[in-house]
């Protein structure tokens, strides 16, 4: 049987590759979208998320706008600072397939999760890529929710990797409050995906190479998803690498060994001037607290690779 699941997102290259690989492999389901600011604008990681669905088939998914901003801060930007002008970068936002004949749903994304998760026979795994606003608004309202998920899974956080700050990876930084509200809500199972772990799984130049070679949809668009990451983390010099992020955690549903997790006890910094946003990960032997999170810091770029060839030489 598929494993069911909802992806909360704030869709640039990474977040694509991840919905593509929950749509097409045979051993997932994915029954709904959620979208968060991040990235880009509300507007804009919902768009792109519609494009991406649309172009490989899979418009029937329905995509659920969420929160246009943090629980709890308003100084965030409305567009991340990464973005330049459109143009991509490590975490690319300009996807650059047509326009969707899709729309997005009038049902909001806290509405859909609450409604959803109390609806569904059997749990639902949640994967959240984006800052962690629409999840920590579901659990305000309905804190029983944790009880209808079997697993959540977190692309977030760094113990010696960070990027947004000296301190922080961006999808922590970015709504720190609701990411320290959502470790703490005591799912059965949180795994956080970090930084330290999806650089160990980068995807190389050869690899796009195969991927265009499938001839697919979903091939041609990893492709150049990826190559832009490439060109960005390497300044578009030569035959480099560069991380995918999201789509390791998609990638571990089906293949968990494709990370090496520990558990280990998380908290999320919210008051340090330099260290908002950090996720404290504890590693010491007989650490004081108890795990709350089961944390991979290691990845498979090899298995991860071969994941990805394999799920988008599919099509629907």
């Amino acid at each position: 049987m598929a494993r069911r699941l909802i992806m909360d997102v704030d869709t640039g290259t990474d977040d694509a590759v991840a919905l593509m690989f929950a749509a097409l492999h045979p051993d997932l389901e994915l029954l709904g979208v959620t979208t968060v600011n991040g990235n880009v604008s509300l507007a804009a990681t919902t768009d792109n998320t519609l494009r991406v669905l649309d172009w490989i088939g899979c418009a029937g998914i329905p995509v659920h706008p969420g929160l246009t901003r943090p629980i709890v801060r308003t100084d965030f930007p409305s567009a991340r600072h990464f973005d330049s002008g459109g143009k991509d970068d490590p975490h690319g936002t300009a996807l650059d397939i047509p326009e969707p004949s899709s729309r997005a749903q009038a049902q909001g994304a806290v509405e859909y999760l609450i409604e959803t998760l109390r609806g569904a026979a059997e749990p639902v795994t949640l994967v959240a890529v984006g800052p962690l606003s629409n999840i920590a608004a579901a659990l305000a309202l309905d804190p029983g929710l944790t009880g209808r998920v079997d697993e959540i899974v977190i692309m977030g956080g760094g113990h010696a990797t960070a990027n947004v700050t000296a301190s922080a990876e961006f999808n922590i930084w970015a709504d720190p409050e609701a990411a320290a509200m959502v470790l703490a809500a005591g799912f059965p199972k949180l795994t956080l995906v970090t930084l330290d772990a999806t650089h160990r799984a980068v995807i190389t130049r050869d690899a796009c190479r195969a991927l265009a070679g499938l001839g697919t949809p979903a091939g041609t668009a990893a492709d150049r998803f990826i190559g832009r990451r490439i060109d960005a983390y390497s300044g578009g010099a030569g035959d480099g690498a560069a991380p995918v992020h999201d789509v390791v955690c998609t990638a571990y549903l089906v293949r968990p060994d494709v990370v090496r997790t520990s558990p280990l006890p998380v908290t999320v910094e919210t008051a340090g001037a330099a260290t908002v946003g950090r996720t404290v990960i504890d590693t010491r032997p007989g650490a004081p607290e108890p795990a709350n999170a089961h944390v991979a810091l290691d990845a498979n770029a090899e298995l991860l690779s071969g994941l990805l060839t394999d799920t988008f030489a599919r099509t629907l």
